[in-house]
């Protein structure tokens, strides 16, 4: 009979044993999770769950862990107006880094260009006098063309009170087309040194400032 009373209390200390470790695997399963919780407007209590409630649906909740930390909180969806504006700021800020990415890629580009200023020097006493070149060049061609017309002004002297013959005309009319020509040239080549003093003015510039940076760490 004893031994019958014992067996009997060891069972239920078993069963006892058994919920009891039941039990604290739920806990921590529970604890493991997160619950979605905010106010039901219409009692004003917190409502959870461990799917997102119907009444939450469209408003702000928080999400939580077992232990009762907040992990989140998700605001309400954005009205139209806040939708546009949040647009328009995303859109700003995708501008901004595609310009940062076009200067980045143009720095580059300077620095794999120039070793130095003094390269930026070189490169603009050249490419000026490559202009001085080209204009000496139209210069010295108006000249000659000039030189040539006079023959065919004289031969229309011949003819002041008569027709001038088609081909003293028509020489003519090519010298002076040709003249416009190199003197129209002659003009762009003289303007493309601003252009050229600027460029190599913002380039100078701009290397200073990327070799003035400090080194990234």
């Amino acid at each position: 009979m004893r031994w019958r009373v014992i067996a009997q209390n060891t069972a239920s200390v078993l069963k006892q044993a058994a919920a009891l470790s039941l039990l604290l695997v739920t806990l921590t399963a529970q604890g493991a999770g997160v619950f979605f919780c905010c106010p039901d407007p219409g009692s004003g209590r917190r409502t959870c769950g461990d799917t997102l409630p119907e009444v939450c649906r469209g408003k702000a909740y928080k999400i939580i862990s077992g232990d009762g930390t907040v992990l989140k909180e998700v605001g309400p969806p954005l009205t139209a107006e806040q939708k546009a504006e949040a647009a328009a700021v995303a859109k700003h800020k995708q501008e901004q880094e595609e310009i940062a990415r076009e200067q980045r890629r143009k720095d580059q580009a300077l620095l794999d260009t120039y070793s130095s200023i003094k390269d930026i020097d070189v490169a603009q006493q050249q490419a000026e006098a490559d202009l001085q070149q080209a204009i000496a060049s139209a210069n010295a061609q108006i000249d000659v063309i000039r030189q040539q017309r006079k023959k065919y002004e004289r031969e229309a002297e011949f003819y002041k009170k008569k027709a001038v013959p088609a081909d003293v005309a028509k020489e003519l009319r090519e010298a002076d087309y040709s003249i416009k020509l190199l003197e129209e040239t002659r003009e762009v080549k003289r303007r493309d040194f601003q252009t050229i003093k600027a460029k190599y003015d913002s380039d100078r510039r701009r290397y200073l400032e990327i070799i003035s940076r400090p080194a990234p760490r």
